[in-house]
C-alpha cells in the first residue's frame, strides 16, 4: 500500500527498501550455494546472482536512509516539503529504473562497472532523480530557523557527494581513463570507497537524529564530538578510499593520512552511541527497547569492524587479505551488522513514535526472536569468512583447487549461517513491515487488535 499524506511519502521509501533488502538477502544465499555447488541453479549463474544481490542490498541502505530522511523533516521536525510531487517522481523513477537494471541482470546484459554493472544509460534517471532529491532537501532544510544539528550537515554532505563520487564513478566512459588499465582500476576503486563514505554520511546522519529523539538530549547533534564525527567522516570520505589503492601506485602520504583518519572516524561514532547508552534512563530504554536494541547491536558491530579495518589497512596483512574473504566479512558487518542495524533502529524508532502500544506491541518476541538470530548468524558468517580469508590468503602452495579444499568446511559454515541470517531477517522485515502498514493506512490503524501484530 502506498502511502498518500505528504508527511508519510517516506514510508514507501522504507517500505520498498526493505522489500530490496529481503530480496537481496535471497539472491546472497543462492550466490553462496552456487560458489560451493556450481551446478546450483545454473541458469542463474554466480555472474548473475552477484551483481542482483549487491544492487538490492546497497538500493536498501540508500532506500532506508532516503526515507527517513523524507519522513523526519515533515513530519517531525515540522519542515514543510519544498515539493511533494517531487518525492513521488523520485520514488516511482526508482521503481522502475531498479526493475529495468533486474531485467538486465537476468538477461546477461551488464555494461557498467562493479557497483553499477548494469547498461551506463540507466544510470542516467538515477542522476536526475538525485538532483531533485537534492533540490527538495537543501530547500526544505533552509526553512530551519535555528542552527543546524549536525545530522542536518551529514545528510546534505551525503547527497552531494553521491552526486560527485556517481559521476566520477562513470569517467571510464571517457578514453582517457578507459584505455589505461592503471588508470582505471585507481579511478574506480577511488570513486567506490568515496561513495561507501556518502552513504555513511546519510546511515551514520539517521543514527545520530535516531539516539537525539529518544534522549530528547537535542544538544547531544550540536555538540564538539558530533561534529568531530561530522568532519572526520568528510576528511574519510575524501580520503579514506586510500587504503584500498596499496596494490596500485599512489601517494605513500595519501595512504597514511586515510588509514589514520578511517579509523577514528569509526572509533568516534561507536563512542557517541556508547555515550548515548549510558545517558538513557530504563524508561527511555523500555519506551524505544527495539530500537534501542538495533541500535546497541550496531555499536557492538561498530567496535568489531573497527578492529578488523585496523588490522587490513595495515600494509602487510593488507597484502594477505586483499580480495579474499576477510573483505567480504568486512563489507557485510559494516553493511549488515552496522548500517542495517542504524536503518532498522530508525525503523522500530518510527513505528513507536507512530503507533498506539497496543498496535506495535513493545519488544515484540517475533522481533526479538529474529533480532537475535540475524546477530548470532552474522557472527558465525564473519567468523567463518575470516578463517577462509585468512586460510586463502596465507595458503602458499601452487594448486587452487587444493586450497579451495582446505577452506570448504569454513564456507559449508558461511552458507549454512548465510540462510539463519536471511531467516532471521526477514522475520524482522515481516513484522516491521507489517507494522509500517497501520501507519500507511490510518483505518488498518483504528481496526487493530492488540494480538493481530
Amino acid at each position: 500500500m502506498i502511502a498518500r499524506d505528504k508527511d508519510l511519502i517516506g514510508l514507501n521509501f522504507i517500505r520498498l527498501g526493505m522489500l530490496s533488502l529481503g530480496v537481496g538477502m535471497l539472491f546472497g544465499v543462492i550466490g553462496g550455494f552456487q560458489f560451493l555447488f556450481p551446478e546450483f541453479l545454473q541458469e542463474l549463474l554466480f555472474s548473475k546472482t552477484r551483481p542482483i544481490h549487491v544492487s538490492l542490498v546497497v538500493s536498501w541502505i540508500f532506500l532506508g536512509a532516503i526515507g527517513g530522511i523524507y519522513f523526519y523533516l515533515p513530519r517531525q521536525q515540522k519542515l514543510k516539503l519544498w515539493s511533494p510531487g517531487a518525492v513521488n517522481v523520485h520514488f516511482w523513477v526508482f521503481i522502475v529504473t531498479g526493475i529495468a537494471i533486474l531485467a538486465s541482470y537476468l538477461s546477461g546484459n551488464f555494461g557498467g562497472r562493479e557497483y553499477f554493472e548494469f547498461p551506463a544509460a540507466l544510470s542516467i534517471p538515477i542522476f536526475l532523480t538525485w538532483i531533485m532529491f537534492g533540490a527538495n532537501y537543501f530547500n526544505t532544510v533552509r526553512q530551519e530557523k535555528e542552527p543546524w544539528p549536525v545530522y542536518y550537515w551529514m545528510w546534505g554532505t551525503g547527497i552531494v557527494f553521491f552526486f560527485i563520487t556517481f559521476c566520477e564513478a562513470y569517467l571510464w566512459l571517457i578514453p582517457y581513463f578507459r584505455e589505461s588499465m592503471i588508470r582505471e582500476i585507481i579511478v574506480q576503486w577511488k570513486s567506490y570507497g568515496a561513495l561507501t563514505g556518502s552513504w555513511n554520511m546519510l546511515v551514520y546522519g539517521t543514527a545520530l537524529y535516531v539516539v537525539t529523539r529518544i534522549s530528547g538530549n537535542k544538544d547531544a547533534a550540536r555538540s564538539k564530538m558530533a561534529f568531530g564525527l561530522y568532519f572526520l567522516g568528510l576528511f574519510n570520505l575524501i580520503f579514506g578510499w586510500a587504503h584500498h589503492t596499496y596494490l596500485v601506485p599512489s601517494q605513500t602520504w595519501i595512504r597514511l593520512f586515510a588509514y589514520g583518519v578511517s579509523m577514528t572516524e569509526l572509533f568516534i561514532l561507536g563512542k557517541i552511541i556508547w555515550d548515548w547508552r549510558a545517558s538513557l534512563t530504563e524508561m527511555q530504554k523500555n519506551q524505544h527497547c527495539t530500537a534501542y536494541r538495533f541500535m546497541f547491536a550496531a555499536d557492538i558491530w561498530v567496535f568489531i569492524n573497527l578492529i578488523l579495518a585496523l588490522i587490513i589497512s595495515v600494509p602487510a596483512f593488507n597484502l594477505i587479505t586483499h580480495g579474499t574473504h576477510v573483505t567480504v566479512a568486512h563489507s557485510m558487518g559494516t553493511t549488515i551488522g552496522i548500517n542495517t542495524m542504524i536503518l532498522l533502529s530508525s525503523v522500530f524508532y518510527i513505528i513507536r513514535e507512530e503507533l498506539a502500544p497496543e498496535v506495535h506491541g513493545s519488544c515484540s518476541k517475533q522481533v526479538m526472536t529474529g533480532f537475535w538470530i540475524a546477530n548470532v548468524s552474522l557472527a558465525v558468517f564473519f567468523v567463518a569468512l575470516l578463517m577462509a580469508g585468512f586460510g586463502r590468503g596465507l595458503y602458499d602452495g601452487a594448486s587452487f583447487q587444493d586450497m579451495v579444499t582446505q577452506i570448504r568446511p569454513f564456507l559449508m559454515v558461511f552458507v549454512v549461517a548465510g540462510i539463519t541470517l536471511m531467516i532471521g531477517i526477514w522475520i524482522v522485515l515481516w513484522n516491521a513491515f507489517r507494522l509500517l502498514g497501520y501507519i500507511v493506512s490510518p483505518e488498518r490503524n483504528e481496526q487493530a487488535q492488540p494480538e493481530a501484530v
